[in-house]
């Protein structure tokens, strides 16, 4: 039972909640670029800005998670036992999306009867991608994970370079014990202020997304939805399948409604939807994880690691788009090939990660080392492939907030009463950096 003061406090009126403007900056967005097509493409440095504002606090919100969890923790085993279960989770789950992608592309179909001659296709359109997928190997990625320096983590941009460092120092500091307490107050001290500026941020997400949404709808077009729209209508199908029958039956035996959870994140979603960009919405992720009752250091290993190894949305991708590539070019694979190409798959997909439009270069990847499918082929999906990352970062997003759920829950560090509190719409006051400290 709630308090009764939990019971009776008034809803925030619309105009004060940051989803309700995320939402306006969207369909303005989408109007600007529909009907001012010249002038909505120019908006693009509005959505890029913003974007960037987040990508400046990530490192430090990452660094302070990751570090408080561990300290605070009092232990380096369960470290341990948090990261083999989240990676256990991610290559089960990212396998399966990549199953699924493969046989809804066997049940529809949707490139058959296009018949389209890889010779007639413009394979200088996907150059640029199939470089960089050429660059982009699982060696080298495993080796960037490693910073030149220890300060260089937090300006290279990567992730798991500030994930790597925030583990080491965090172990530092349980190791050391209490000498190192004041260091860790510090830390915390400087957490609260960290996820203060998170909140600032956040309050600029309308702009992004209204700028964002403007550049796609106006440099694209939605006329181009039309041509490709049994690819693009099977992915979101697929995609929507995927989170509510898959994720939906994870998230009932871990006990919680993926509906409910959806609601919970509904600004996030939306900033994801509008800004194309999943990062966009990562420090928020992080907070609301935690006042969802996941306990800090699962929060902080599982979200940052999920945004590179667990890309559920990304694997459907990849495998839809290369099999609808197949049809339409009028490439047979046998069973032998199609596994191949989901072992492919399932290494590029983290050889690329983390590298900006990661989606169509793990796809060029893939599609390198299975030849009997034109990398040319890439040029069918060029024009829709920014609609459809809007797809693969939300189904990303969800997948993501599961996985943290579930390994908390396995690690049994999970609150299950702040949890039923947050999905019931009373989350703990941990929410400021989506601006709704009290939720309607």
């Amino acid at each position: 039972m709630l308090p009764s003061a939990d019971r009776t406090k008034p809803h925030r009126p619309w105009w004060r909640l940051l989803y309700t403007w995320v939402l306006i900056g969207i369909v303005a967005g989408v109007a600007t670029g529909a009907f001012l097509p010249g002038f909505g493409a120019g908006l693009q440095p509005l959505g890029q800005a913003f974007i960037a504002l987040v990508k400046m606090i990530i490192p430090p919100v990452i660094f302070l998670t990751v570090v408080t969890g561990i300290a605070g923790s009092h232990g380096v085993g369960s470290l341990g036992r948090v990261a083999v279960k989240a990676f256990a989770y991610f290559l089960v789950f990212s396998t399966l999306a990549l199953i699924v992608g493969l046989i809804v592309s066997h049940l529809i179909q949707p490139g058959a009867g296009m018949h389209v001659d890889p010779r007639t296709l413009d394979a200088s359109a996907v150059q640029g991608y199939a470089a960089k997928a050429h660059e982009s190997t699982l060696t080298g990625f495993l080796l960037a994970i490693i910073p030149e320096t220890l300060v260089s983590a937090f300006t290279s941009g990567s992730i798991l370079q500030v994930l790597f460092v925030a583990i080491l120092f965090g172990i530092a500091l349980s190791l050391v014990g209490e000498p190192a307490a004041p260091v860790t107050d510090l830390l915390e001290r400087l957490a609260t202020v960290v996820f203060r500026l998170v909140s600032l941020v956040m309050w600029a997400a309308p702009v992004g997304a209204f700028g964002a949404m403007a550049f796609t709808v106006g440099k694209y077009g939605v006329g181009t939805l039309v041509s490709l729209g049994a690819l693009v209508g099977t992915f979101y199908l697929t995609s929507a399948l995927f989170v509510l029958v898959v994720l939906g039956t994870v998230g009932a035996l871990t006990g919680f409604s993926i509906l409910k959870l959806l609601r919970y994140l509904r600004a996030e979603l939306l900033l994801v939807l509008g800004t194309s960009s999943s990062e966009a919405a990562l420090p928020a992720l992080i907070e609301k994880m935690q006042a969802a009752g996941a306990a800090r250091e699962v929060v902080g290993v599982v979200v940052p690691a999920g945004y590179s190894f667990n890309l559920d949305g990304t694997n459907i991708y990849m495998t839809l788009a290369a099999l609808f590539i197949a049809q339409a070019t009028g490439v047979h694979l046998s069973l032998g090939e199609q596994l191949a190409l989901l072992g492919v798959a399932m290494l590029s997909s983290k050889g690329a990660a983390g590298v900006t439009g990661a989606g169509f270069i793990t796809l060029a990847a893939t599609l390198a080392i299975v030849p009997k499918v034109p990398v040319a082929g890439m040029a069918l999906v060029l024009g829709v492939d920014r609609f459809m990352s809007e797809c693969r970062s939300l189904t990303n997003f969800i997948g993501n907030a599961v996985a943290t759920l579930v390994v908390a829950r396995w690690e049994g560090k999970l609150d299950r009463e702040a949890l039923a509190r947050a999905l019931d719409g009373h989350p703990a006051p941990l929410t400021a950096a989506s601006g709704e400290r009290d939720p309607d």
